[in-house]
C-alpha cells in the first residue's frame, strides 16, 4: 500500500426525499489499500457503493479520483475513471465460456465486425495467470465454475475494463470456508498488485482478517472506523455491539 490517496470524499450526503440515506460521509482511501465497509441493512453501505459507481448522484458533497473531482455521476463515466463494481450476483452469463465473460461489452473486432477470438483468448490467459486464478480451461462455461472461480471471473473481468479501484459487493456469499479463503487470497494478491479494494459485508468477521482498514456504518454514517492492524477482532466486536446497543 502507497501513501497515495486514490478516492477521497468529502462532505458527501445522499436524500431521498426526506429520507436520509447517508449523510457527511468523510474519508480517504489509498492506493492498494484494502478497505472493508460493514453495517446492518439500511446502514447506507449500498448507496455509498451506488454512488461511487455512478448509479446515483449525491445530494451534495465531492469525490475526487487519481485526484479529479466527479462531475458526472453514471456507470460509463465513473468505469473510465478506474472505478469498477463486482456485484453479488457477479452478472455473469453461464452458458457463455470465460474469455466471453471477461470480455462481455468489451469485445475486441477487426473492422468493427469480426471478434478476434485468438487475441481475446491470450489476453485472458495471461490476466488469469496474472492474478493466479486457476481455472480448468477457458473455453469451460461458467455455469460449470465454483463460486470461488466465478468469482476470480468478475474480478478478471473488472480489472479488464481498467479497474483500478474495485468495488466488491459481499465477495463471499453462499461461499464456504474453503472457497472464501481463496478470493480473500485472490484480494490480497490485488492490493500487491496496487489496486484498492473496497469490500462490502455484514460479516465483520469474515472480513476482519483481509481489511486494511473497516469502517463501521449505521443509519448512514460513518459511527466507527478502525485500522485492523492496531487492534483484534474480540475489540471490535466488542464496539460493534456497543454501537448497536446504542440504537
Amino acid at each position: 500500500m502507497s501513501d497515495e490517496v486514490v478516492l477521497k470524499i468529502s462532505h458527501l450526503s445522499k436524500y431521498f426525499g426526506n429520507i436520509k440515506a447517508i449523510e457527511n460521509i468523510n474519508l480517504e482511501i489509498f492506493k492498494g489499500e484494502i478497505v472493508a465497509f460493514v453495517g446492518d441493512n439500511g446502514a447506507g453501505k449500498s448507496t455509498l457503493m451506488k454512488i461511487l459507481s455512478g448509479e446515483y448522484r449525491p445530494s451534495s458533497g465531492e469525490i475526487e479520483i487519481f485526484g479529479e473531482k466527479v462531475v458526472k455521476f453514471n456507470p460509463k463515466s465513473l468505469i473510465k475513471k478506474g472505478i469498477t463494481t463486482v456485484y453479488q450476483n457477479l452478472a455473469l452469463v453461464d452458458n457463455l465460456d470465460i474469455v466471453s465473460n471477461i470480455f462481455l461489452g468489451y469485445e475486441k473486432r477487426k473492422f468493427m465486425f469480426f471478434l478476434q477470438h485468438r487475441e481475446m483468448k491470450m489476453t485472458a490467459e495471461k490476466l488469469l495467470k496474472n492474478l493466479n486464478i486457476n481455472i480448468p480451461s477457458l473455453e469451460s462455461e461458467v455455469g460449470e465454475l465454483s463460486g470461488g472461480q466465478r468469482q476470480g471471473v468478475a474480478i478478471a473481468r473488472a480489472i479488464h475494463q481498467g479497474g483500478r479501484i474495485l468495488i466488491l459487493d459481499e465477495p463471499t456469499a453462499a461461499m464456504g470456508i474453503k472457497e472464501s479463503r481463496e478470493v480473500y487470497k485472490l484480494i490480497k494478491s490485488l492490493s500487491k498488485e496496487e489496486i484498492t479494494v473496497l469490500i462490502v459485508s455484514h460479516n465483520i468477521q469474515q472480513v476482519f482478517d483481509v481489511a486494511d482498514k473497516v469502517y463501521i456504518m449505521k443509519r448512514g454514517n460513518i459511527v466507527n472506523q478502525f485500522k485492523t492492524h492496531d487492534t483484534n477482532y474480540n475489540e471490535i466486536a466488542d464496539i460493534i455491539l456497543g454501537e448497536y446497543a446504542a440504537c
